[in-house]
C-alpha cells in the first residue's frame, strides 16, 4: 500500500536485468518504502534474450516472457513502447518519447546495448538485420520466406547463434568472421578449428580471417564483396557481430563514460551521481562492460541491496558460458586462455570424433584455473565450479572423466545464472521437499535460464537420495524400454505371459497399449488377434479414429500425397454413397469423418478394393511422409522429393512405435513440405539429401535439427532406418521423437551427438540388429484391414450393439453446413439433424 513517505525508483529499461532489479527490490522491500516506476523501450514486457532463437522454432512471445504475473499494480508501473528521452539531473526528472514527466529519488539505468554494426557501405540496404528483438526475428523469418541462402557477420556467440536461427528457417547459411577462428573470445584456436570442423558438417560454411569491404544489391539479393577481392551472393545478411552500450542517456547529460562506452560506476553500480545507478550491459565496472546476462543479475542484485540500506558490493563476474551451437556442445570458463602467469594447458583432443577439452591449471597442478569444452562439455558444470580451488585428481583424468560431484562443497556455485549454489539446491531438497528438477527451478530459479546447471541439478538430486522413477506404471517396475528389451529378448508374445513374469496385477490403461505396441512393433501378430485385441484403445480396437459425437473417421493411405484420378473418384464416390464429411489433411490425405462403427467394414472393402489401405492415422505409428512436387514439376526442386517420400512412407507404413510419427519431404531449401516440423524430415541439397530429426507441431512445436549433410539415398534410407528402430526401442511411453532426443540430451550431455555415435560410428555394437529389424518389418508388412476384411471373428467387432448389430446408434445426429454433415450441437440450437447412412434423410 503506498504511504506519504513512499520514495520513487524510475528504472529506464524493462530488460532481462531492469526485471530483475524490479523483483529484487520487491523482495527486499515488503513495507513497499520504494514505489517503482518502469519506461521501457520495446512494446512487450521482458523477455528471455538467452532463448530468443527458440521464437523461430515454436515458443510464442508470451512464452519467452520473464515477469510473474502480479509483479506489477499500483506501486508499481511498467509503461511500454516509451522510452526515455532526456535526463535532467538537477530536477531529478526523465522525460520519455511521449512527453511522460517522471520525477525520480533513484534512477537506474538498465538500457542494456545495441548490435554493433560495421561502417561498411551497404549496410542500411533492404536485406540486412541486426539479431537482438522479438521483431528483429520477425522481420528476418519475412525475409527468409523469400530467400534460400543468408550470411551471418560475426562468428562470436551471438553470430552462431543467429546462424543457427537461419538455418532453423531452412536458409543456406554462411558465417564470416574477422578473427582466425570462431568464437574467439571464448574458444582457443584448437577448440575454435573443431567448432569449425564440426559445424561445417552440418551444413554451415565459415568463413574466416575475412573482413567485408561493401554489400551492394544484386539480382534481386545483396552481394558482399570482401577484403580480399571475394564476393558472395546472398538473399539476406545478419549483423551479429558484438554489442554496444547503450549509454547515451548518460552522455547527454554529462554522466562519465568509458573510453570505448558504458556509464562507469564503482563497486556499488552507482555513477558520480549519488541518484543514479547503471546496471547490465550499459554499465562499466573496473574498466569492463559485461555482455552476459549473469554479471547483469548480479549487478541488479547489488544495487537492490543498496536501495534499501545495505552495503553489497559487485564481485567479480563469473564469465563462464555453455551453449549448444548448431547441435555442437561448447563450454569455458575461468582462465579459458590460460592469461595467468606460467599457467599450464592440459589438452585432449580427438579430431575425428570432434572433441576438444583443455584445462588450464597453476604451474604445479594443483589448482585449476578454467577450461575450454567442444564436442563434449559433459563435464562444464562440476568443473566450473573447481575453478581456483584445488584439484581432487590429477589434470588428465578430470578432463577425461570429469570431477566427482560428490567433492562439491555447499559453497560450490551450480547455477551462475541466478547465482545459486550446491548448498541451496541441497536445502531445497532437504527442507522444502523438492523431488524433481521442475521443483527445483520453482524453488530457486536454477537452471531457469540458460539451462547448462540441469545436468548437475539431477546429479545432486540422485546424490540426496531422490529417485526418479522410470516405472511403465503401478504394475510394472520396469520402464517402457526395459520393457520392450526383456519382451524382444524373452520371446513373449500375450499380455498375460509378460505380466505373469516381469509384473503383477491385471493392467491398466496405461501398460495395456504400451505393451501392444510393443507386440505390434515386434511383428507378434495382427493387433486384434486374440487376447492382443483387449489391450488396444477405442481407436485402435475399431482401426479409425473415435470424433467426439462417437463416429469414426475413415483416411486411406495416399503415399506422398500422390494420388490417381481414379483413386480420388473411388473415395469421393464412398464419401457421397456414405454421407461422410469430407477434408484434405494437412498431412495430404483425405479425411472422410461421419462413419458409424458398423459402416467401416463396408468403407473399406471399397477403398481396399480400389487398392488403398490403411493410412494409421487411428496409431501410434507412421502417418504420413509429406511432399512437394520436386524437381518433376518445380523449377526450384533440386531432388525427386516425391519419389523418395512415396518410397519412405512404404518402408516404414505400418511401423509401431511410442508415438505417432510424422515426416517429410522438401525438394528444396524452400521447404514446400514442412519437413523440420517433422520427426524425421528430409530436405534436398544439390549434393543429396539433407536430414533433419526430432521435430513435431502439437502442444509444444519443435524445429527438427540437422543430423547429417548431402547423404545419398542409400545412406539416408540407412540413418532413417536406424533412427526409427532405435526410437521405437528406446523411447519412453507416448514420448515424442523431440522430447526422446531432449531426454538423451539429460542423459548423455548431446542427443544428437549421442546418437550419431550409436547410430553412424556403432558404438553399441546394435547398428547390424537395427538394420535387420527394420528389413523384418517391410518383410512382415500387411495391411490392417484388408486382414481384418478377410477374417469374419474380427468383422464381428464391428457393430454398435451387440444383441442388433444392424442397427445404428440412434445418438448419432448431423446437420448439415456448407453442403456437408457436421455433429448436431444442442446447445447451438440445432435444427432437424440428419443421420448418415448409404444416403442422406432426415429424421423426424
Amino acid at each position: 500500500m503506498s504511504t506519504n513517505h513512499q520514495r520513487t525508483l524510475v528504472v529506464v529499461g524493462n530488460g532481462m536485468v531492469g526485471q530483475r532489479l524490479v523483483e529484487a527490490l520487491r523482495q527486499r522491500d515488503p513495507q513497499r518504502r520504494w514505489r517503482i516506476t518502469v519506461l521501457a523501450e520495446e512494446p512487450r514486457p521482458a523477455y528471455d534474450r538467452v532463448a530468443l532463437t527458440s521464437y523461430l522454432t515454436g515458443t510464442s512471445a508470451a512464452d519467452l516472457s520473464v515477469v510473474p504475473d502480479g509483479c506489477y499494480d499500483d506501486d508499481c508501473v511498467l509503461h511500454l513502447a516509451d522510452p526515455v528521452d532526456h535526463l535532467d539531473r538537477d530536477a531529478r526528472t526523465v522525460t520519455t518519447a511521449s512527453g511522460r514527466v517522471v520525477a525520480y529519488d533513484a534512477l537506474v539505468v538498465a538500457t542494456g546495448s545495441v548490435p554493433f554494426v560495421p561502417p561498411v557501405p551497404g549496410a542500411d540496404l533492404d536485406g540486412c538485420f541486426v539479431y537482438r528483438t522479438i521483431e528483429d526475428l520477425d522481420a528476418i523469418r519475412d525475409r527468409a520466406a523469400d530467400t534460400g541462402s543468408g550470411v551471418v557477420v560475426g562468428g562470436g556467440l551471438l553470430g552462431l547463434e543467429a546462424a543457427n536461427a537461419l538455418l532453423s528457417l531452412g536458409v543456406r547459411t554462411s558465417v564470416v568472421e574477422f578473427a582466425p577462428r570462431l568464437m574467439p573470445a571464448q574458444v582457443d584456436q584448437g577448440g575454435g578449428e573443431v567448432l569449425r570442423r564440426k559445424i561445417q558438417e552440418l551444413g554451415l560454411e565459415a568463413r574466416l580471417a575475412t573482413a567485408t569491404e561493401r554489400i551492394e544489391a544484386a539480382d534481386g539479393g545483396l552481394r558482399m564483396v570482401f577484403a580480399d577481392g571475394s564476393s558472395l551472393d546472398t538473399g539476406l545478411v545478419v549483423f551479429s557481430a558484438g554489442i554496444r552500450p547503450r549509454d547515451e542517456l548518460a552522455r547527454s547529460s554529462g554522466l562519465e563514460v568509458g573510453e570505448r562506452g558504458g556509464i562507469v560506476v564503482d563497486d556499488g553500480c552507482r555513477t558520480a551521481d549519488p541518484a543514479i545507478w547503471a546496471i547490465g550491459e550499459c554499465a562499466l565496472v573496473r574498466g569492463r562492460v559485461y555482455g552476459l546476462v549473469a554479471p547483469g543479475y548480479d549487478m541488479a542484485e547489488v544495487v537492490a541491496d543498496r536501495l534499501v540500506g545495505g552495503d553489497a558490493v559487485f564481485a567479480e563476474a563469473d564469465t563462464s558460458t555453455k551453449l549448444k551451437l548448431l547441435g555442437v556442445d561448447v563450454a569455458s570458463f575461468g582462465d579459458a586462455h590460460g592469461a595467468t602467469p606460467d599457467a599450464l594447458e592440459v589438452v585432449y583432443a580427438d579430431p575425428v570424433a570432434g572433441v576438444y577439452k583443455k584445462l588450464v591449471v597453476t604451474d604445479d597442478a594443483a589448482e585449476l584455473l578454467g577450461g575450454v569444452l567442444v564436442g563434449d562439455a559433459s563435464a562444464y558444470a562440476a568443473l566450473r565450479t573447481m575453478v581456483g580451488r584445488p584439484l581432487t585428481d590429477t589434470p588428465e583424468r578430470l578432463l577425461m572423466a570429469g570431477p566427482a560431484t560428490s567433492d562439491l562443497g555447499d559453497d560450490a556455485q551450480v547455477c551462475s545464472c541466478q547465482n545459486v549454489t550446491a548448498g541451496s539446491i541441497r536445502g531445497a531438497i532437504r527442507d522444502q521437499g523438492c523431488a524433481d528438477v521442475a521443483g527445483i527451478k520453482a524453488c530457486t530459479r536454477a537452471g531457469t535460464v540458460c539451462g547448462s546447471c540441469v545436468p548437475l541439478i539431477k546429479t545432486l538430486l540422485t546424490q540426496s537420495g531422490v529417485v526418479a522413477s522410470t516405472a511403465l506404471c503401478e504394475h510394472f517396475d520396469l520402464s517402457r524400454a526395459e520393457l520392450f528389451d526383456v519382451v524382444r529378448a524373452t520371446e513373449l508374445r500375450t499380455f498375460s505371459e509378460i505380466i505373469a513374469g516381469h509384473g503383477r496385477g491385471r493392467g491398466c490403461d496405461i501398460c495395456k497399449p504400451a505393451i501392444a505396441s510393443i507386440l505390434a512393433s515386434l511383428g507378434a501378430g495382427h493387433i486384434l488377434d486374440g487376447e492382443q485385441a483387449t489391450l488396444q484403445d477405442t481407436n485402435d480396437q475399431f482401426l479409425a479414429n473415435i470424433q467426439r459425437d462417437g463416429t469414426y473417421s475413415v483416411v486411406p493411405r495416399v503415399p506422398g500425397g500422390e494420388l490417381t484420378p481414379e483413386k480420388l473418384i473411388v473415395i469421393g464416390e464412398v464419401a457421397r454413397d456414405f454421407g461422410l464429411y469430407t477434408k484434405i489433411t494437412g498431412g495430404q490425405r483425405i479425411d472422410l469423418l461421419g462413419a458409424r462403427v458398423e459402416q467401416l467394414p463396408a468403407i473399406w472393402r471399397r477403398l481396399v478394393d480400389a487398392g488403398f489401405e490403411s493410412g494409421h492415422a487411428y496409431g501410434k505409428a507412421l502417418r504420413t511422409v509429406k511432399s512437394c512436387v520436386g524437381s518433376t514439376w518445380c523449377r526450384y526442386g533440386v531432388q525427386d522429393s516425391t519419389s523418395l517420400a512415396i518410397m519412405m512412407e512404404l518402408r516404414y507404413r505400418g511401423l509401431r512405435a511410442p508415438h505417432k510419427i510424422k515426416c517429410g519431404v522438401s525438394g528444396c531449401a524452400r521447404e514446400c513440405a514442412e519437413a523440420r516440423g517433422k520427426d524425421f524430415g528430409v530436405i534436398a541439397s544439390e549434393n543429396g539429401w539433407n536430414l533433419y530429426v526430432g521435430g513435431n507441431g502439437g502442444f509444444r512445436p519443435r524445429h527438427a535439427e540437422l543430423f547429417a549433410s548431402d547423404l545419398s539415398t542409400q545412406e539416408l534410407v540407412r540413418l532413417v532406418d536406424r533412427f526409427m528402430m532405435f526410437y521405437v526401442r528406446t523411447a519412453d511411453r507416448l514420448q515424442r521423437t523431440a522430447a526422446w532426443i531432449e531426454a538423451l540430451t539429460d542423459e548423455h550431455g548431446d542427443g544428437l551427438a549421442y546418437l550419431r555415435r550409436v547410430l553412424v560410428d556403432d558404438e553399441l555394437g546394435i547398428c547390424a540388429d537395427l538394420d535387420a529389424a527394420l528389413e523384418r518389418h517391410v518383410g512382415s508388412y500387411t495391411d490392417e484391414w484388408a486382414a481384418v476384411l478377410a477374417d469374419e471373428e474380427k468383422l464381428g467387432r464391428f457393430v454398435s450393439f451387440v444383441n442388433a448389430p444392424d442397427a445404428p446408434d440412434p445418438s448419432i445426429r448431423f446437420v448439415t453446413e456448407r453442403g456437408q454433415i457436421r455433429p448436431a450441437t444442442p446447445v447451438s440450437g440445432d435444427g432437424p439433424p440428419v443421420v448418415a447412412g448409404p444416403t442422406l434423410e432426415v429424421v423426424r
